[in-house]
């Protein structure tokens, strides 16, 4: 066997090994190790290649970008079980309850709110589907549609900033969190446009599928309704404006006061007050918190290091050389490339976890696209869009799972009147996986999506340079001492003609 052949048996190996269901962390490391001690073995590389493995590790817990996860897990945490949800929830159905589709862009606006600050997908579609979803039930929603704008309004917390997927995106392909903040925030606001309008389009076309609340149903009224609404909204939005702008994060900000770390800190810390504020701080609740970062923290940072052997010994057969041959080779340059690249990532979504591939794919597409002359804050973003959809895949779609579970305990309980059929959960979610992958064609044909908030970088046509030197500088001899010169006036040296040995073509003589 030639070592030219391997990567693309290990490649296949790597798919083969995500499918058997092990946790992906050691099944990485173990295919790695394999991997490596046969390459060891053939003589592609020595043995002491190996060695840098313990570097490589040492490297991603020295990471500081890193750091922030667990820091705005924390956050998210603490705001998500504060209670939040039910007050916004709650406020936002009755504000929007009489029109057709109320309870759809109440979710809707709620999910975009509620992304910046939890940052996980599970709490957000499990709080929202507790309270909306006995609501939808009640008052005649179509069950298709109620499931879908649940699900899919709990997947926008991975595109809106300060999202964890797009720190590690910023970290695995080398660019700043700020800009990809930054970046991120026309997509996830042109997100909840096209869901918004899908539901108009819904209340337009079949009114009876998505009815708008009775009178009896509204128990708040005016400033009491406004109140209450802005009560939910307001702290937790100063908290995120506060944190993503020490950082950079937000539009038209060009500066950054902190390190993505050290907002995140300053988030976590915000949020502990804000639950003290509001009464809401006590120990079971915080327990459950820091036993939630804990979980998730060891999970990225194993699947980092999992992902990390793999690729040392990917790299090492030349993986990377074969990988960017297959893709820049590919026909229509950059949206050929782009195209290739989303449809596997979409196909790979549907067995893997946005983690898995931020880790494991990303490291091998990013230097492709950064030789094509593709900006990275954008090929991150738009990424990230595409892996939305990893959630709301029939039948793997870690939201439906979410949304199978909350509605079995609801029905369960009492709160439901009927149980909510799997075929409704599967077929409800296929409308708004299109409406995502739209957002990724747009996102493609259309960068301004993501490029409009980023700050402009100055273009200096180096071929319209002119140097001119100044009239007032070429003194003629004889001229007045200048007086600005702390040297004094220095002789000039006489001009001679010159001598063969200065003409071109004579050599050159050593003079002594």
């Amino acid at each position: 066997m030639h070592m030219e052949n391997f990567a693309p048996l290990m490649f296949a190996g790597l798919v083969i090994i995500m499918l058997i269901g092990f946790p992906v962390a050691f099944s990485l490391a173990a295919l790695g190790l394999f991997c490596g001690f046969f390459a060891i073995e053939m003589g592609w590389f020595p043995a002491n290649f190996m060695a840098n493995l313990p570097l490589n590790v040492f490297g991603i817990l020295a990471n500081e970008t890193l750091l922030a996860i667990p820091f705005f897990t924390l956050m998210g945490a603490v705001l998500e079980k504060c209670g939040l949800a039910e007050d916004m929830l709650d406020s936002m159905g009755q504000l929007f309850g009489p029109v057709r589709g109320g309870l759809g862009y109440s979710v809707i606006i709620v999910g975009f709110v509620l992304g910046a600050i939890t940052g996980t997908v599970a709490g957000q579609v499990i709080a929202m589907a507790m309270i909306s979803l006995p609501i939808m039930m009640r008052y005649g929603y179509d069950m298709r549609y109620s499931t879908g704008v649940l699900a899919a309004s709990g997947t926008i917390t991975q595109l809106v900033p300060p999202s964890l997927v797009l720190i590690v995106m910023a970290d695995q392909l080398g660019t700043d969190v700020g800009n990809m903040y930054k970046g991120a925030w026309g997509p996830s606001i042109l997100q909840v446009l096209i869901f918004a309008a899908y539901t108009f389009l819904i209340g337009r076309l079949w009114p009876h599928k998505v009815p708008g609340l009775p009178p009896s149903a509204r128990t708040l009224h005016g400033w009491a309704l406004w109140g209450k609404c802005l009560r939910g909204i307001i702290p937790s939005a100063l908290l995120i404006f506060a944190v993503l702008g020490s950082m950079g994060g937000l539009p038209f900000m060009d500066h950054a006061i902190a390190t993505p770390t050290e907002a995140g800190a300053m988030g976590a810390v915000g949020a502990l007050l804000l639950a003290l504020f509001t009464r809401r701080l006590n120990w079971p609740m915080l327990w459950e918190a820091m036993q939630g970062t804990m979980r998730l923290t060891a999970m990225v940072v194993f699947i980092l290091i999992g992902s990390r052997v793999f690729s040392l010994v990917f790299q090492g057969v030349d993986g990377a050389v074969w990988v960017e041959h297959m893709l820049s080779n590919l026909p229509g340059g950059q949206i050929g490339f782009l195209l290739a690249v989303n449809v596997f990532v979409f196909f790979l979504a549907f067995f893997l976890d946005f983690f898995e591939i931020a880790f494991i794919i990303l490291p091998l597409l990013g230097p492709v696209a950064h030789k094509l002359g593709i900006d990275m804050v954008w090929f991150g973003v738009l990424l990230c869009v595409n892996m939305q959809t990893s959630f709301m895949h029939p039948p793997f779609g870690f939201a439906l799972f979410y949304l199978r579970g909350i509605a079995d305990t609801l029905f369960k309980t009492g709160k439901l009147p009927r149980k909510v059929e799997s075929n409704d959960i599967y077929m409800g979610s296929i409308p708004w996986v299109a409406l995502q992958l739209l957002l990724v064609v747009i996102v493609i044909f259309f960068p301004q999506t993501v490029t409009v908030f980023l700050k402009k970088e100055k273009v200096v046509d180096v071929d319209s340079i002119t140097l001119e030197v100044p009239a007032e500088t070429m003194e003629p001899s004889g001229s007045a001492p200048n007086n600005d010169n702390p040297f004094g006036d220095l002789p000039t040296p006489p001009l001679e003609p010159p001598t063969e040995s200065d003409s071109p073509g004579a050599p050159a003589t050593a003079t002594q």
